[in-house]
This record gives C-alpha cells, structure tokens and sequence, in this order.
C-alpha cells in the first residue's frame, strides 16, 4: 500500500485539492444562508395571495427550523454510519426536492410541510458541513477553512435577498423559493467530487483508503503517516456522552453553557431581522420596493461586518468582541424602538432608524454570530464532545424556533416599540451573563480547559 500512497503523493495538487474540496463543502453554509434569506422577502406576497393571518405567516417561515431539529438530531447517526460525504449527498438532494416543493406548493399548509423537508436538509448540513471540513483541512488553515464556512451563511443570506428584490417587483414568491434549488444543484454535482473523510474512513476500518485520500489532500507521505497516527490516537478516545451527563456534574455544566450560548444567540433578535426584514421595514414607513433594497443592504451588513470576527477573534479574545458585540445590538435595538414608539415622521427620521437597525446587525455578526459556535466546540470535553455539541445545535434550532413563531404576534400584542425594546433589553442582560458565565479561552488549548472544568472550577474559569 505504501507504492500506492508513493504514488499519489508525487501527482498530488493538495493546494488546490485541500482548496477545492473545503469550498465545496462550504458551499452547505451557502443553502443554510439562501434558505434563512429567501423566505424574508417571500412572506409578504405569500401572506396576499393565500390571504392568510400572520400566525399562519409565522408558521410558514418558522416550520423549517422544526425540520431543522430533526435532521439535526439524525446527522449524527447519519454522520457516523453513512459517512460525512453521503450525509451530505443526501442533505444536498433534499434541498433541491424542498426548494421545488416549496415552489409548487398550492396550500399554506403544504407550504408548511414543504418547509419542514427543507429543514431537514439544513439540519443534516449544518452538522456535518463544519465536521467534514475540520476532518479534511490541513491543520494550519483548518480555523480558516471552517470560517469560510459561516462566511458562506451570511453570503448565502445576502443573494437570497438580492434575489428577492429581483423577483419583488412581479410579486412572484414561488420563483423566490424555487430558484434556490439551482445552486442546490450545483453544490450536489461538486459533491461527487469531494473524497470520503479520512477520519471517517479510518472510523470503519478503511485504512488504505484513508491512507490514499490523505496523499491526495497533504501531498507529503511523512504528513500522511503522522496524521494517521494522530487520527489513530483520537479514536482511542470513546465518545460517552450521554453516561458522562447522566453521572458527572462538571459535564452539565459544560452542556448547560454550551445551551445556554445558543439560547443567547437567538434571543438576541438577529433572525427576527433576517425573517421579517421587510416588514420591519414597512413598519417603518417605507414601500415595498425600498424595502427589499434595505433587506439587501441588511444582508450586505452581514457579511462585512462577518469578516470583523475573523480578523479579531485571536487577537482581542472572544469575551471583549461579545461585550462590545451585546452593547452594540442592545443600543441598536433600544434606539430602533424608541424611534417607532415616538413616531417616524421624516425622511431623516427613516434613515436614522435604519441605521440603527444596520449598527445592530454589525453588532451581531461581529461577536456572537461566529463567536458563540467557537465557544460552544471549546467547553465540551472530549470524551463527551459530540453529545454536548449535539445539544447546543438542537438548542440553536428549537430557540431560533421561538423567535420565529412569535415575533409577528408580539409586534401586534404589545406593540413594535416594546417589542424591540425587549430584544435589546435580553441583549442588555446577555453582558451580564457573559460576566457571569463565559469564559475565556483566546490561546487556551482544550485540553486545558476540559482539565479546569472537571477539576470543578467555576464556568468564567475555565479559560485560564
């Protein structure tokens, strides 16, 4: 097996081959971002033409995050026995077959179910994309090639609304829903191309054929040989979860925070503003047209701002960027509800809304969009890694299930001024909470961290 190997190594591109296949990967953070966007500029013409309420609105746009949790919780199994490339296959041609039957729907309650299938497919994805892309990425641009990913999510968002405004001025929703489906299609042809991991491989024994994807990828036969050992060591190292939880408190604490962070993550308002933009917008005073031009420029936001927690993350450390990250959305929420509770009379009035509304999306994909997925893999430990991860995800869904479904009935219940005024205020106490709670881990290895956790020191702790 070493000739074969030999061999691979002297015709390996691994530059391009270690390129080629994270970007393919990503691209499943690209369907997450189109499907978080595309129904933001839909429900509104979704709402006029089945003439529905807009409890029903919030189930049409909440029903994919129910999906979501069900292909979250399958992708493990899926995952492990399937294999991270075919979980993927799979994740990618239920995409294509949701984003259709979204498109044809003829009922709001089809159009419910449509979404769940959709969700399901994002489920699956959005566990196995960010696995697969740390078991393939050579080490040293492993962090890199897994922000690229929710780089992808945040793009993804921002074409959705382009798209969006394109189709908005026919009113024609089920090109918006269906035209996903394209680069579906693309992302399932790359798919093919994409090598098994060589964790996985390893994981059912297939040692030569690990050996023969890592040529391909390092291009370095010593390479190969100690990442297989090192692969080898990891193994060693069984995943007991669910015993651990059930018998070691240091453990629930672990998975407690790393629930707790996602339950902050949602209730900071974000995907209210990425579902419900235009209405937000409306309710603003601005027309339909500008108001899927400021959809976009929100999705644009997004992605700039993203790149700030690149670039700052191991420089300043993760708790300061989710300070300045919480301050931020709280003014930004605060001002957007003070403005609406006074009245927004005038041109300038509108824009400076707008702005603030813009100041509290930087807010977020600055700090606690990347950052709280960082942390979330830091703190658990590793024999029980997959489970407290699992958790956390579950927990992202189901959460971000809830901000869905209520925001339209808040904004008529209490009003859209208390309504913002109680996002900003829960981002007010997340400052708190990370005071509290979280700690940091900027230049901590895990295997620190899981040794002051276990020894019982406090959560904030941790990290040091």
């Amino acid at each position: 097996m070493d000739a074969v190997v030999e061999q691979q190594v002297k015709t390996a591109h691994p530059k391009a081959a270690i390129v080629t296949t994270c970007i393919l990967a990503a691209l499943a953070g690209l369907m997450f971002g189109l499907d978080i966007g595309v129904i933001s500029g839909a429900t509104q013409f979704i709402q006029s033409d089945f003439k529905v309420s807009d409890s029903v609105v919030e189930w049409i746009v909440s029903s994919m995050m129910l999906g979501a949790c069900v292909g979250a919780l399958a992708a493990g199994w899926m995952s492990a026995t399937l294999g991270r490339k075919r979980s993927l296959i799979f994740a990618g041609v239920v995409f294509i077959g949701g984003s259709l039957f979204c498109a044809v729907a003829g009922s709001p309650a089809i159009l419910i179910v449509a979404r769940c299938v959709l969700g399901i497919a994002i489920g699956v994805a959005t566990f196995t994309a960010p696995l697969y892309l740390a078991e393939v990425a050579p080490e040293k641009i492993r962090g890199a090639m897994i922000s690229t990913y929710q780089l992808m999510i945040t793009t993804g968002i921002l074409l959705a609304f382009l798209s969006d405004t394109a189709f908005s001025s026919t009113g024609n929703w089920r090109w918006m829903l269906g035209i996903i489906a394209a680069p579906g299609v693309l992302f399932l042809i790359g798919l093919f191309f994409l090598p098994d991991s060589p964790r996985w491989l390893l994981m059912r024994g297939r040692r030569e054929d690990a050996q023969v994807v890592l040529a391909k990828l390092r291009g370095d036969e010593a390479v190969v040989k100690k990442e297989i050992a090192a692969i080898d060591e990891q193994l060693k190292t069984k995943q007991h979860g669910w015993s651990m939880f059930s018998q070691n408190g240091n453990f629930r604490r672990s998975v407690g925070l790393g629930v707790l962070l996602q339950a902050m993550q949602q209730f900071t308002g974000m995907n209210v503003v990425m579902y419900y933009a235009p209405r937000i917008f409306k309710d603003m005073g601005y027309d339909t047209h500008a108001q899927m031009w400021f959809t976009a420029a929100v999705g644009l936001t997004n992605v700039l701002a993203t790149l700030i927690a690149f670039g700052l993350v191991d420089r300043l450390g993760r708790k300061p960027i989710l300070y300045a990250g919480f301050t931020i959305m709280a003014i930004g929420l605060g001002v957007v509800g003070t403005m609406m509770g006074l009245g927004i009379h005038s041109r300038g009035e509108q824009f400076f809304t707008v702005g603030m509304l813009l100041l509290f999306i930087v807010g977020f994909a600055m700090s606690a969009g990347p950052l709280i997925w960082t942390l979330c893999s830091e703190v658990q430990p590793l024999k029980g890694r997959d489970f407290g991860i699992a958790a956390s995800t579950f927990t992202n869904w189901a959460t971000n299930w809830v901000v869905g479904v209520t925001f339209l009935s808040l904004l008529s219940g209490i009003g859209n001024a208390q309504t913002f005024w109680l996002y900003g205020g829960l981002n007010a106490v997340f400052i708190v909470i990370t005071f509290l709670l979280v700690p940091e881990t900027k230049g901590v290895t895990l295997e620190q961290i899981e040794s002051n956790l276990m020894s019982g020191k406090p959560l904030r702790r941790i990290g040091r």
